[in-house]
């Protein structure tokens, strides 16, 4: 397959490939040149079935042994986008990739970027997360909407607040919860439940999760 591929992008450049066939003469391997179509008029390389379009539906129609695309926001995406397509019914009037597109990268910003402290407050944990100017918006937003979202959820009350160089979550639970609570830290208690995924559903038609 490799040797195919190799072979048809050669020939879209122009390139001669030495090929390899057997004679059914006798069996033995014939070396020959394969040249590239040219256009009569202007020598150009012709369209067809040895063109990039070719080549292009070969490799839509190969089975990869991965399924990873390369990185976390374009997989997300990409997933919703053949969702969307698949769907007769789905409202394109209504979509909007864009806004999905900016929460995933204020989701990628707090977590490689920001910091956080935890310190106890009475009846809970208060997680102070701070960052640089540039940071500081995008910590704003998740801290706000998962606070919002998550508010009740196993019995636990969350509270947002802004702060000059972040905003501070604060979590009231049972004094039993405490301690997973710590040890999930602000980054595990931000990624920890399903929400996420039917929120950038709802982001990506066009509704917004947060109110």
């Amino acid at each position: 397959m490799k040797k195919m591929l190799l072979t048809i992008l050669l020939l879209c450049l122009g390139t001669p490939v030495l090929a390899q066939q057997t004679s059914p003469a006798n069996g033995d391997q014939e070396t020959m040149i394969i040249m590239p179509s040219q256009d009569k008029e202007n020598g150009a390389v012709m369209e067809g079935a040895t063109d990039m379009n070719a080549s292009g539906a070969m490799m839509q129609d190969m089975q990869a042994p991965v399924s990873e695309p390369g990185q976390g926001a374009f997989a997300a995406i990409a997933e919703i986008v053949a969702k969307l397509k698949a769907d007769p019914k789905t409202d394109w009037s209504r979509v909007n990739i864009d806004a999905l597109r900016e929460h995933l990268r204020d989701m990628d910003i707090v977590t490689i970027d920001s910091h956080a402290t935890a310190d106890p407050v009475a009846g809970g944990i208060r997680f102070a997360v701070t960052g640089a100017p540039d940071v500081i918006p995008s910590i704003r937003r998740m801290v706000t909407a998962h606070a919002g979202v998550m508010n009740g959820v196993d019995g636990w009350t969350y509270e947002a607040e802004e702060t000059e160089n972040g905003a501070n979550l604060t979590i009231f639970a049972p004094e039993k919860d405490l301690l997973e609570i710590r040890a999930l830290g602000f980054y595990g208690l931000l990624a920890g439940g399903m929400h996420h995924q039917p929120h950038h559903w709802m982001m990506a038609t066009g509704t917004n999760p947060h109110g």
